[in-house]
């Protein structure tokens, strides 16, 4: 592509604070083919065109080193305005206080339009988002949560949890185990029911809700009815091939993973502790049924599938859903069109049939 292209590009993306990505993928498929250059193909998937455009705009977008926290913050918050595309209709989305693990966490409570006239309460959802439990806040997640909730047609609760470096390992992991028995013990008072409350999250909220599903066994908590682990971090000490194939330009690099885990645990005796490397239990027996997904680009790729091995040997029920085309992070993309998209509706077609929720 010529330097004339690259240029209009960049000015469309950073002239535009909210939703840049809109109108470029509103574009034809052949034109944003074209503009995205070559096919890209490692370790034999090849990835899906629509993320190479993204992709190539990152690229020409100023990036920000990672070094400190309340840095790293604004520049994910800034980058999230630029892909929710148009925000999903419910019927309520109303702001609240959870217990965590020493004291209050705001979260936010998801209402889908469906429940309108619904006699019967259905299931809830207790998210935790993203972001290597650095970056990442109720904000970042709101279009996600928003899709899931009206798609799937249950409730979510997004929580916000304590974040690192402020708060170090394991208080974001107590904090969603806090959380999560909370919501469990006060799920009608939240519109659900206490049989159908599951716990999610993406990537490090990923690694949460893992946690989440292992620790309620272990300390005799209630337990999730469905555990929801969107290609999630679960392995702080142990590196994988994946990390090497997809060290650099697939959204999360291995910077990025190095930062994000030495801020989480400055303490590094505790990275091998299931509390924060759930991949590393030794018993994984009696889990929740899992709903699994990993993605072809992703540098955390092996360490999920592993776990996604380990899960069935230990005779847990599991779904698992890989996306070779797809990177890191495709979850929150729902601006880009085609096996996005796709990867959102097999997850949320899934979370409707397991929770029984009345309006489907």
């Amino acid at each position: 592509m010529n330097l004339r292209l690259d240029s209009v590009l960049r000015d469309t993306v950073t002239a535009v604070q909210a939703n840049a990505l809109t109108p470029l993928y509103a574009l034809p498929a052949a034109v944003r083919r074209r503009i995205a250059g070559a096919p890209i193909q490692i370790d034999g998937n090849t990835l899906d065109p629509d993320i190479r455009l993204l992709l190539r705009l990152d690229n020409l977008l100023p990036h920000t080193t990672k070094t400190d926290a309340a840095t790293a913050r604004a520049h994910f918050r800034r980058l999230c305005r630029l892909i929710p595309g148009t925000p999903t209709e419910v019927q309520r989305v109303t702001d609240l206080t959870v217990r965590g693990a020493d004291g209050q966490l705001s979260a936010r409570l998801y209402v889908p339009r469906c429940e309108a006239d619904a006699a019967v309460k259905g299931g809830l959802l207790v998210f935790f988002h993203g972001g290597g439990w650095v970056v990442g806040d109720l904000g970042t997640h709101d279009a996600l949560c928003r899709a899931i909730a009206a798609d799937a047609e249950i409730r979510v609760l997004s929580v916000d949890y304590r974040l690192a470096p402020e708060a170090p390992a394991p208080t974001a992991a107590e904090d969603a185990i806090a959380a999560f028995t909370w919501a469990a013990d006060h799920a009608e008072d939240l519109g659900a029911d206490p049989s159908l409350v599951a716990v999610g999250g993406d990537s490090a909220g990923g690694n949460l809700a893992a946690v989440v599903a292992q620790q309620t066994v272990l300390r005799n908590l209630p337990r999730p009815a469905l555990q929801v682990l969107l290609y999630p971090a679960l392995d702080l000490v142990a590196r994988r091939p994946s990390r090497d194939l997809f060290a650099e330009g697939f959204i999360l690099t291995e910077e990025d993973i190095m930062w994000y885990r030495d801020q989480y645990t400055p303490d590094p005796t505790l990275r091998p502790d299931p509390i924060v490397s759930p991949l590393r239990a030794p018993d994984l027996r009696n889990l929740s049924p899992t709903y699994l997904t990993t993605a072809g680009f992703d540098p955390l790729r092996d360490e999920a599938l592993e776990y996604a091995k380990a899960l069935t040997a230990a005779g847990n029920p599991l779904t698992h859903t890989h996306h070779p085309t797809l990177p890191h992070g495709h979850a929150n993309l729902l601006t880009v069109p085609g096996r996005t998209r796709e990867a959102l509706n097999h997850l949320t077609s899934h979370l409707k049939a397991a929770l029984h929720h009345p309006c489907g």
